[in-house]
């Protein structure tokens, strides 16, 4: 019954556009800064795979703790990085990045675990899903039966591509996988919203069959680019939607790529549409990994661009480029040795950030490399004291 009430509201969604109404009796949550960092399947490859689940719970509050000394708030993390899930879920298999192998059941649902410990501490969790990705290999052997793209092997559906395996982002078959995973994750979980990073189109031939048909069925002259910008805004569309009907308080927020133009040109995504019209995003995070001498893409005249393009409710949230701290930046021109000249790029970061009217925090990419000492280095541990005592004021 719960199936079919899920494939109703779905179909409501495709092909009514009526509002999915759930419930909206919530109190308002409080506007705070979001201090944040992601969590990716790549630390769950570092931390998790060959443990016993006693370790990898004390793991997990370790990282927790390990946030909360520098007063983080908000955490994105990754539940569902390939076509599977790190939690219970009724629609994906386990990820493999957990077990080794997927479908395998990792003893718990690490998703409902990092929810109740990061309450404890006062951290909130954003569901981060990569809508598309399948596998970053071309093997098809390693896709579990009990996947949904298994099913939808050899068919427009899915494509394999020298990029890996992907959903075809034109498919209305995977645009309602997308919701229902969705609604799994709003209706069953205690998260404070759902997120997208920038991985919509990856692949330039994976909907020219759905293009061509497109422009053959509706009589029209239509550019491959817009075709493809109007496929990604109906998926922003139904997910804000699908988020806001049932409860408006949570959030929905997209990090894309923190060149605007790279947007359009590579994964397109059409971030003026979000930042000028409502309805498609709470807050944006674009991926600013710039430092201030970046000879292309210098740090505050990127973030002002981004800034400038907002003339909706929508807040901003750079997402800053931990990982760059101490080591050369081989795309940033003349600015390369920036990073390993300077110990307090992140910190002036923050601070130009809050100047701005549309700010609502900042995120730190990623969790390893704020923490773990395999990947630290002087200029890091230095930056770390100094971020510190910045969010000791607050």
């Amino acid at each position: 019954m719960k199936k079919l009430l899920v494939f109703f509201l779905i179909f409501l969604i495709f092909l009514t556009g009526n509002a999915l109404i759930i419930s909206n009796k919530y109190e308002q949550v409080e506007d705070l800064e979001i201090r944040g960092a992601y969590i990716s399947y790549l630390e769950y490859l570092t931390y998790f795979q060959g443990n016993s689940l006693s370790i990898n719970k004390a793991y997990i509050k370790k990282m927790l703790d390990n946030l909360k000394s520098l007063n983080i708030n908000t955490i994105f993390l990754h539940v569902s990085p390939f076509s599977d899930s790190i939690y219970n879920s009724k629609i994906f298999p386990y990820s493999y990045t957990l077990t080794g192998t997927e479908g395998k059941n990792p003893g718990m649902d690490y998703l409902e675990y990092f929810i109740k410990e990061g309450k404890k501490r006062g951290i909130k969790i954003h569901a981060w899903i990569n809508p598309y990705r399948i596998s970053m290999s071309n093997d098809i052997n390693l896709i579990s039966k009990n996947n949904p793209a298994y099913a939808l092997l050899n068919t427009n559906d899915v494509k394999i591509t020298n990029e890996g395996i992907y959903y075809n982002p034109a498919s209305y078959k995977v645009m309602s996988l997308i919701i229902n995973q969705v609604i799994e994750l709003i209706t069953n979980y205690d998260i404070a919203g759902i997120h997208f990073d920038d991985y919509f189109y990856v692949n330039g031939e994976i909907d020219l069959v759905n293009y061509e048909n497109y422009k053959l069925k509706n009589k029209l002259d239509i550019s491959l680019t817009d075709y493809r910008l109007n496929i990604t805004n109906s998926l922003i569309r139904n997910v804000y939607k699908t988020i806001k009907d049932y409860n408006p308080n949570l959030i929905f927020s997209i990090s894309p790529d923190g060149n605007i133009n790279n947007n359009y040109k590579y994964h397109f995504a059409d971030v003026k549409t979000w930042l000028k019209e409502d309805n498609y995003v709470d807050l944006i995070l674009p991926q600013v990994y710039y430092g201030f001498e970046n000879e292309y893409k210098p740090f505050i005249k990127t973030l002002n661009e981004w800034h400038d393009l907002i003339q909706n409710k929508v807040k901003i949230v750079p997402v800053l480029a931990f990982y760059k701290v101490g080591r050369i930046d081989n795309q940033a021109g003349s600015g390369q040795d920036e990073w390993l000249n300077n110990h307090d790029i992140i910190t002036r970061q923050i601070n130009f950030s809050k100047t701005l009217d549309k700010y609502n925090g900042y995120i730190f990419f990623r969790y390893d490399f704020l923490f773990n000492p395999n990947l630290q280095n002087k200029n890091g541990q230095e930056e770390l004291v100094k971020l510190k005592n910045i969010n000791k004021k607050l």
